[in-house]
């Protein structure tokens, strides 16, 4: 059973912890400005998308067929892309790299020629992690 949560508060004759020095500095200090706690801003999308930890390719590639997608059609809209280094890079990435990070370019890229949403991208990578 859960106590209380008013055994959590902290009372002028509270002996424990630092309490008494807390509450000695505080008396004799009177003007010190105590602020009110302000939590911090939830993170956004895009910091939450930058804390995801990497994908190994098998785990990537199993999380795409866990979803539907299979690796060909990942790799049919690495061939859509317009001729040029940034189409090599891409195959090179698809076909040789060891992991993948959310906010790679790749990802993005695959991830609009599928027609996939962030939202979609991110909930697939989640489930992912635990393949």
């Amino acid at each position: 059973m859960e106590p209380e949560s008013a055994e959590y508060i902290s009372r002028p004759d509270d002996p424990y912890g630092v309490n008494p020095q807390i509450r000695k500095w505080l008396s004799e200090n009177p003007d010190a400005p105590v602020h009110v706690y302000v939590p911090p801003p939830p993170p956004t999308p895009e910091e939450i998308r930058e804390s995801m930890p990497p994908l190994a390719a098998r785990q990537l590639r199993l999380g795409l067929v866990g979803a539907g997608i299979s690796p060909s059609e990942v790799t049919a809209v690495l061939e859509a892309l317009p001729k040029g280094s940034e189409k090599e890079a891409a195959m090179i990435e698809w076909e040789y790299a060891t992991s993948y990070e959310r906010t790679h370019s790749l990802v993005a890229t695959v991830g609009a020629g599928l027609g996939l949403t962030d939202e979609e991208i991110d909930a697939m990578w989640t489930a992912a992690l635990s393949l």
